[in-house]
C-alpha cells in the first residue's frame, strides 16, 4: 500500500485546484459573456456538439458527457435554442429522446467564441502549471 499523504496536505492540493479551476473559470466566463453572449456552460455545450461532428446528438449522450445536470443542461439548451444556436427535435424511434443539433448561426459563434477560449486557457494555464511545479499553489500569483 502507498504511503499515506498526510490529511492537511491533500487538504491544501485540493484547495489549490479548486482555486486554480475558479480562477480560470472566472477569466472564461467573462471574455467568453463579454465577447461572444455566451456563457462558459453554454460554450461547454457548443463545444460538446461541435466536436462529435455528427449531425445530432442525443441529449441524454451529451449530458453524460458533461459536468451539468439533466436539468442544468436542459435550461442550457433552452438558451442556445432561443438564441438559435443549436435546434431540437424529439427522437423518432423513441419519443422520449431528444436530439440536438448545431445551427449554422451556432457553428459561427463557436469558432469565434473558440479563440477566446483557447486565449483564455494559454494564458492563464501555464501559469497555473508552473505553480504546480514550482511548489506553490495552483493559481497563485495572478
Amino acid at each position: 500500500m502507498p504511503d499515506m499523504v498526510p490529511e492537511p496536505v491533500l487538504v491544501d492540493r485540493w484547495r489549490s485546484m479548486l482555486t486554480s479551476y475558479n480562477r480560470v473559470a472566472c477569466h472564461l466566463e467573462r471574455a467568453l459573456q463579454d465577447g461572444h453572449g455566451l456563457s462558459m456552460s453554454e460554450f461547454e455545450t457548443l463545444d460538446r456538439l461541435v466536436a462529435v461532428e455528427c449531425e445530432q446528438r442525443r441529449m441524454q449522450d451529451l449530458a453524460a458527457d458533461m459536468y451539468l445536470s439533466q436539468s442544468a443542461l436542459s435550461r442550457t439548451v433552452a438558451r442556445l435554442e432561443k438564441g438559435g444556436f443549436v435546434e431540437r427535435a424529439l427522437c423518432e424511434a423513441d419519443r422520449r429522446g431528444i436530439f440536438v443539433t448545431v445551427t449554422e448561426s451556432g457553428l459561427r459563434r463557436h469558432a469565434e467564441a473558440r479563440a477566446t477560449h483557447l486565449a483564455v486557457l494559454a494564458e492563464h494555464l501555464p501559469a497555473a502549471a508552473k505553480s504546480a511545479k514550482s511548489g506553490e499553489p495552483l493559481g497563485a500569483g495572478r
